[in-house]
């Protein structure tokens, strides 16, 4: 048996799966430590007829705790960036584009090393190991907690990036350490804005994953932690440990996961709907379309792998306001069920006008029953409009496609949205993302410039699958289950020596 866990920013979601039958499930609101809302929700669910602490086999979390620690600028270890590319790379500094206050959180201290490669492998200057012992003493003198490492072109050749790790991890051996090769895809100024971001969360992610353990340790349960990432798969703890900017959006990804088992559906529109926000993201065989452009952590851009997910401010807790005419993007969030007016209220929100049309039946409806049909006809227009916007911005062509609507807030959708074949509200629809983490499989993703000059393609093809087989392994999946699931082959005929970037990623069962 599996137990997935999810925690939002209102309510933390558990279920209990046995093979792909759904034996338990609850939701409990969300606390300001994580951890014992983790551990009040699991407690509520063991306690469930026929469930136990000692037939759980894996335990599966989605966090937004270090997402939350980004934004909020909080828990961060004293962070430095170490670059090398001199002479080149050396117009635009590291954290250049961070936010102020981020990089104050965070240290933000940079410093510039001689050494990195071209596209193809070959060095822009040799690593100066003169230099790299200077800065290490400038790190220690300055009492850095986290380094970054970042290498021109290092997806391609990291063999300066792991040097310079080891002279540090030796000299400072209870720093973390983030490689950018390991984290990001080519562009170093986003890579190695993930990296760093990965290395100022290293701590937190240590504390935090021995806070889970203790606390799942206290129930009885002995079995394993995976942490889901942002592409729907999972991750082992002590990997996430190391890589925890790859649960960053694993909310969105898990609901998408969830609500693709839950409807049988490969391909088609998620929108996750819950207390304020309306999540919405494209399924393509199963599992969340990745965003093909630059994403933004925190107000900085990076470019590791993060699925495609578009968000409105639409909720459950969505205020209805000018008699109808808006819905949302303010919101009572978690306050609903004190200011709603089903809830003995004053406000009035859209899971109001849900139950005023008959949609849903929760709280009080006798206290809506009375609420001027015209108002609650608009809203609803408004609703349908809004999520159908949303949708046209999530298609990639103008055919009609399913819609799979989850969330607490899926209630808010029904009836005929344009562009939409069909609206499919599954079973067990509320608690899709604790289901989507709780069935997750491991994944490993290699991202790379091959230069052809000396060496066939089909060597490199076989060399970059090995690759990403072992990063899956790495992850936690079985050896023998892992299969290939993408490949992306682009030619850089702009390049010299023939190059070839490949994309290949690769998704195997967890191992027992």
């Amino acid at each position: 048996m599996r137990i997935g866990i999810d925690v939002g920013g209102t309510n933390t979601d558990a279920v209990a799966i046995d093979g792909r039958t759904v034996v338990g499930w609850t939701k409990r609101p969300t606390t300001g430590d994580v951890t014992s809302g983790i551990v009040t929700a699991l407690r509520d669910l063991l306690e469930r007829p026929g469930l136990s602490a000692g037939a759980v086999d894996a335990v599966m979390i989605g966090t937004t705790h270090f997402t939350n620690a980004v934004v909020q600028r909080q828990g961060l270890a004293r962070t430095a960036v170490l670059r090398i590319g001199l002479p080149a790379t050396q117009s635009i500094p590291p954290f250049t584009d961070w936010p102020e206050e981020l990089r104050e959180a965070a240290s933000g201290r940079a410093i510039m090393l001689h050494g990195g490669h071209q596209f193809d492998g070959r060095e822009i200057a040799s690593l100066d190991l003169d230099e790299v012992a200077r800065a290490i003493e400038t790190l220690q003198a300055e009492e850095i907690e986290a380094v970054a490492i970042a290498a021109s072109f290092s997806p391609v050749t990291a063999v300066h990036e792991e040097a310079v790790a080891d002279l540090v991890g030796k000299a400072m051996p209870e720093a973390a350490i983030s490689l950018s090769h390991q984290i990001g895809r080519i562009g170093l100024l986003e890579r190695e804005n993930a990296s760093a971001l990965n290395a100022c969360l290293a701590h937190l992610a240590s504390r935090t994953f021995s806070a889970f353990a203790e606390a799942i340790a206290q129930l009885g349960i002995s079995a394993p932690i995976y942490l889901s990432q942002n592409d729907g798969t999972l991750m082992s703890a002590e990997f996430a440990a190391r890589y925890p900017v790859l649960t960053f959006t694993s909310g969105p990804t898990n609901s998408m996961r969830g609500a693709a088992f839950l409807s049988g559906l490969p391909d088609g529109i998620v929108l996750d709907i819950g207390g304020t926000t309306t999540d919405g993201g494209a399924l393509v065989n199963g599992f969340p379309r990745e965003a093909s452009f630059e994403v933004e952590i925190g107000g900085v851009r990076t470019n590791f792998r993060m699925p495609d997910v578009v968000s409105i401010g639409l909720g459950g807790g969505s205020l209805v306001e000018a008699n109808g005419e808006r819905v949302g993007p303010r919101s009572v969030g978690h306050r609903i069920s004190s200011e709603a007016l089903i809830f003995g209220g004053e406000t009035l929100t859209a899971s109001d006008i849900a139950v005023a049309a008959g949609r849903a039946s929760f709280g009080d409806p006798s206290v809506v029953a009375g609420l001027d049909p015209k108002i609650v006809e608009r809203a609803q227009r408004v609703i349908s409009a809004e999520v159908a916007s949303l949708v046209d911005a999530l298609k990639t062509s103008a055919g009609d496609v399913p819609l799979i609507v989850v969330g607490g807030g899926s209630i808010l959708i029904d009836g005929q949205i344009d562009g939409v074949s069909e609206v499919v509200r599954p079973e067990h629809a509320t608690v899709a993302n604790a289901i989507g983490a709780a069935i997750a499989q491991v994944s490993g993703e290699i991202d790379q410039v091959f230069s052809l000059e000396n060496q066939t393609r089909d060597a490199v093809l076989a060399q970059a699958r090995q690759g990403a087989i072992r990063l899956a392994v790495e992850a936690g999946a079985a050896q023998d289950s892992v299969e290939i699931m993408e490949i992306d082959e682009i030619p850089l005929a702009y390049l010299p020596s023939n190059a070839l970037r490949l994309r290949i990623k690769a998704v195997g069962d967890l191992r027992q």
